[in-house]
């Protein structure tokens, strides 16, 4: 059984910062990219930023200069740094990885519980 934890999530004012982090658990063999994605009210979940197992990384438009993504793999950890923070970026935040728990088996892509990010004055 493979688990996604999110954490780090809450209310902050516009400008501020959040770090949120993700925690890979269960019978894990191998990562391959891990990923953020957000969900606001009325919207379609959307990528916002994600980094392969070599740490190369892609970010949506509307996050660049201001989010940073990284990872630890030793830990099976994935980590948004976000800062400027804008009221548009209240979502609710979602981990996303690619996992294999075992050596002939193929990856496959889960999902956290998603952690509440609110940005408001």
């Amino acid at each position: 059984q493979v688990q996604l934890v999110e954490s780090g999530g809450g209310l902050v004012q516009p400008g501020g910062s959040l770090r949120l982090s993700c925690a890979a658990s269960g019978s894990i063999f191998n990562i391959n990219r891990m990923g953020w994605y957000r969900q606001a009210p009325g919207k379609q979940r959307e990528l916002v930023t994600r980094i392969t197992s070599g740490g190369s990384t892609d970010y949506a438009d509307s996050v660049k200069g201001r989010f940073t993504i990284s990872r630890d793999n030793a830990k099976n950890m994935v980590y948004l740094q976000m800062n400027s923070l804008k009221p548009e970026d209240t979502a609710v935040y979602y981990c996303n990885a690619d996992i294999a728990v075992g050596y002939f088996q193929g990856f496959k892509n889960y999902w956290g519980q998603g952690t509440q990010v609110t940005v408001s004055s």
